[in-house]
């Protein structure tokens, strides 16, 4: 492995540094504090970029990355990626998902135990000189019930301190059996009984429509009075608010945040000077070890790829040929908005994943189009990023199983790619092809025919057959000044139900929903996003 450079572009530990030095025949350079102009001016001599979140990778970057083959990002987020513009160019994007993953659920554990001793507030008290012993009362967590909303890397991990610590932990994640919870010592419930039955909760999912401003008033309403709620997930999954609200009404007992919707926070934040809330400037990840983890964890990545095209965390497609690469990305895209999709409609306690490719999707290989749906299915509910090379080892993990089938029945179509999505409470399918502009379109939902075009917001509406259910929704749209750029329709005569997709600029709002919902003969009405 001759003349292979790698730029270390931003502040790395000296572990992961020596791992890289150690590789025969890869020169490392460690230059920090460039700019774009400047790293567009040396990055074209290199073959591999480790970043943190200092470098910008943007499209002129990546224009100039003539011999870039990898980027590998020391952490989790890569915002600082053009994830688009590097798939385009034939360059791995590689994060480290689950280096961090202890710092974290320490992190959460240690904000559940200050709130519950009190802690903070009596250090505060003692340094200003008093002595206010019975004020900090506390409470022990021993036989308390825990509610850990999404059991990822980092929610279980948490479990496990938390039995630790000899508490009922109780659970709530959308793509874990009931059987693989029950096998890690977690009771799987619904939301509302969570809310009704914990004495703590604990947040580990990620920021998505459906989990903004999850814990609002009604849930607030809805938990134990003196329950205690921590967030070092994601801010904006809490209504601060409405937070506020419930800890001076003395609802909740005591709230620990690590995260906000705005950071650094405005001095003006509602829970600053709340004194039962702690506060924390995002320090989920702060420790020496998880910082000394992420950079030797992507060192080795970064120079296992550039030395043997291993692909480990990789962000966007595996590597392959490039022909062949060229030809099977538009079906892994397909894919993964199938799997997008269907994980956005009801929860039916997914057992088995089940990806079905005809035609030129089935002869390319089922396998990474397959492993595309998961991904896409399975990042909806998770906090940690999901790609096709982590997504079956996160599935195995949940007791998830992908069914991968070849199949020369492509219904009318040359190609097809079809998932299906079966567990205890029903089944979900959908089946996609290419169309002649190469977009991905949508050719069949839950039984329907249908040719509907994938991407952007969507409404997702089912009704009967009736007169005046497509006017009634075209005036509630209409009267909330909300485009529709596209509507088609499946329809079951036999049945005389019908299922419509509704593409719209921008988002929906909430009392929309409620507005088409309560349009006579319509059944329901989910907002999905692609």
């Amino acid at each position: 492995m001759a003349n292979v450079k790698v730029l270390v572009s931003d502040k790395l530990s000296d572990a992961g540094l020596k791992v890289l030095r150690s590789v025969p025949g890869l020169e490392v350079e460690y230059k920090t504090g460039m700019n774009e102009d400047q790293l567009c001016g040396v990055i074209g001599e290199y073959h591999g970029l480790i970043i943190r979140s200092a470098t910008k990778v943007t499209p002129k970057v990546i224009a100039a990355a003539d011999n870039l083959r990898v980027v590998g990002r020391a952490g989790i987020g890569v915002d600082n990626v053009n994830i688009p513009a590097a798939s385009k160019r034939g360059i791995v994007v590689m994060n480290t998902p689950t280096g961090n993953a202890v710092t974290t659920a320490e992190h959460a554990i240690s904000l559940m135990t200050a709130l519950a001793r009190k802690i903070p507030q009596a250090v505060a008290s003692m340094k200003a000189g008093a002595w206010e012993k019975t004020k900090f009362e506390g409470r022990e967590m021993t036989n308390k019930t825990l509610g850990v909303i999404g059991l990822g890397n980092i929610g279980r991990i948490v479990v496990t301190r938390a039995q630790g610590l000899h508490m009922k932990v109780i659970g709530m994640d959308p793509v874990m059996t009931k059987e693989k919870a029950a096998s890690l010592g977690v009771e799987l419930v619904g939301f509302d009984e969570l809310l009704e039955r914990s004495d703590f909760i604990t947040l580990h999912v990620p920021l998505t429509p459906e989990t903004t401003n999850l814990f609002d008033a009604k849930a607030f309403a809805k938990m134990k009075t003196g329950a205690m709620l921590v967030n070092a997930a994601r801010g904006g999954i809490v209504d601060e608010v409405a937070l506020k609200d419930a800890l001076e009404s003395g609802k909740l007992g005591g709230a620990a945040l690590d995260v906000f919707v705005k950071e650094p926070i405005p001095a003006d934040h509602p829970l600053i000077g709340v004194e039962n809330a702690l506060l924390t400037p995002h320090l989920g990840a702060s420790t020496s070890e998880a910082q000394e983890r992420v950079a030797v964890e992507i060192a080795q990545q970064v120079a296992d790829y550039l030395k043997d095209n291993v692909v480990k965390n990789a962000i966007n497609v595996p590597a392959l040929p490039a022909e062949t690469a060229e030809q099977l990305q538009p079906y892994v895209d397909l894919a993964k908005q199938l799997g997008a999709l269907l994980g956005q409609l009801e929860k039916v306690d997914v057992r088995e994943i089940r990806v079905t490719c005809t035609g030129v999707a089935g002869e390319l290989g089922v396998t990474p189009i397959a492993r595309g749906a998961l991904a896409g299915y399975l990042q909806q509910h998770m906090e940690e990023p999901v790609n096709p090379i982590s997504a079956p080892f996160e599935a195995q993990e949940r007791g998830i199983k992908l069914v991968e089938i070849r199949d020369s029945d492509s219904r009318g179509y040359s190609t097809t790619v079809r998932v299906t999505v079966t567990g205890e409470h029903g089944i979900h399918t959908a089946t996609g092809t290419i169309g002649q502009r190469g977009e991905p379109r949508l050719v069949g939902l839950e039984g329907y025919e249908i040719d509907a075009v994938m991407g952007g917001t969507t409404l997702v509406m089912k009704n009967q057959d009736r007169p005046g259910v497509i006017g009634a929704v075209g005036t509630i749209m209409g009267e909330r000044g909300i485009n529709v750029s596209r509507m088609q329709l499946g329809l079951d005569e036999e049945k005389g139900q019908a299922l419509a997709l509704w593409n719209v600029d921008g988002d929906v709002p909430a009392d929309a929903l409620v507005a088409l919902r309560a349009i006579a003969n319509v059944e329901s009405v989910l907002c999905v996003r692609l």
